[in-house]
């Protein structure tokens, strides 16, 4: 992960400003790059844009995790769920699922 390939995906964003993928993309590489408020900022705008982008609450709630945010990615993890229920996405939904109860084990 490189500050090239961001500049890369931005670039692509603007020609492109609605495509949820671009923008799960260069929420992994500020990730990738830790840059993480940049990270956490992209995800979150990810969440209100494209909210039924299952993919998003995973990684956006893992790195809550990281920056000791506990609380905050227990609730992502629940949104996620919720979407992941309403969309059918039964591996989505484990995967979100067990995440939520490891994290809570921690606690």
């Amino acid at each position: 992960m490189n500050q090239e390939r961001l500049e890369q995906l931005q670039n692509l964003l603007e020609s492109s400003p609605n495509d949820s993928f671009l923008l799960y993309a260069i929420a992994k590489e500020y990730e990738g790059l830790e840059r993480v408020a940049e990270a956490l900022q992209k995800y979150q705008e990810l969440t209100e844009l494209h909210p039924d982008y299952v993919g998003t609450y995973y990684h956006y709630a893992k790195l809550l995790e990281q920056e000791e945010e506990t609380e905050k990615a227990l609730s992502i993890y629940e949104k996620g769920m919720l979407i992941a229920k309403k969309i059918g996405d039964q591996h989505a939904l484990g995967e979100l699922s067990n995440a939520k109860m490891n994290l809570e084990l921690e606690l």
